[in-house]
């Protein structure tokens, strides 16, 4: 990180964060492009130019020629979704990890994880998904990131995992629903943000979309979880289930109602039936 930015102003630590990407200041971003903070809101987290953000990282690492050859091959990059980048920079780093010996390659990896930036720890996050191949040995290496502290990182943390948990939604299920019993709210919504049927920015899970029933044992132990993070997740699991399976959602909704008259039950039921014909 360069000495002039090891000293972060406190107008930039304690900001809000712009709203529009109009109103993001030149300081900002170049904090956030040269890796000294992290984003603050979503505005931020989809300024940030990875590729210049690379390019300090690679330098302050002391990894030039490795820099040089990732930020070629990441040329055709140029226009892609934020997404879209991120796993590119990832399948690069693991081409320069792959290439160290087996120590080295993992001091490297827990530098990248310990990175103030969080779009560092986003690359991170993507890389190991990539570097394991089954479904339960990505789950298990993807927890530290679902439990991060940056609401990026997180959502990244899902996202990685997304095409494994789709070819075996059920198998998912099943390695999933330990994880609703975590005491961390981030761990709860992970295992239910990983098998929304349909999702943000996600390929979505036709298999769900028929089936949601699958999903009960992750839903039903959190239908009067305390945390908002978690109910909105829930909620937006049924929403999306109601777009196909419209009756299945009432009836759940209805039962969970009988069962609990808990605040959070009542607004998760409403929320989940929000796009429901009223009436």
């Amino acid at each position: 990180m360069n000495e002039s930015k090891s000293i972060i102003p406190e107008e930039i630590r304690l900001r809000k964060g712009a709203r529009t990407a109009k109103e993001l200041t030149p300081e900002v971003l170049d904090y956030l492009n040269s890796g000294a903070i992290e984003s603050v809101n979503l505005t931020e987290w989809l300024a940030v130019d990875h590729i210049r953000l690379l390019e300090q990282v690679a330098s302050e690492l002391t990894l030039h020629e490795q820099g040089a050859r990732m930020l070629l091959a990441l040329e055709a990059t140029q226009g892609q979704s934020t997404m879209k980048v991120i796993a590119a920079i990832a399948e690069q780093w693991l081409i320069v990890i792959g290439a160290m010996q087996q120590a080295d390659g993992e001091r490297l990896l827990a530098r990248l994880v310990a990175h103030p930036s969080d779009s560092v720890r986003c690359w991170a996050t993507f890389a190991t998904a990539l570097s394991h191949e089954t479904l339960e040995d990505k789950l298990s290496h993807s927890r530290p990131y679902a439990a991060d502290r940056h609401f990026g990182v997180r959502e990244i943390a899902w996202m990685a995992v997304r095409d494994a948990v789709a070819a075996d939604a059920q198998a998912a299920i099943t390695l999933l629903t330990p994880w609703v019993a975590d005491a961390d709210a981030n761990i709860r919504r992970f295992a239910v943000e990983a098998t929304r049927p349909r999702g943000v920015w996600a390929r979505h899970i036709a298999e769900l979309k028929t089936y949601p029933e699958w999903a009960l044992p992750l839903l039903e132990p959190l239908k009067a979880d305390p945390s908002k993070y978690v109910q909105d997740s829930v909620a937006n699991w049924l929403n999306d289930a109601s777009k196909t399976r419209p009756e299945w959602v009432v009836d759940v909704c209805q039962g969970w109602l009988r069962d609990s008259d808990h605040p959070a039950t009542k607004r998760m039921a409403s929320r989940a039936q929000r796009s429901l014909p009223k009436g």
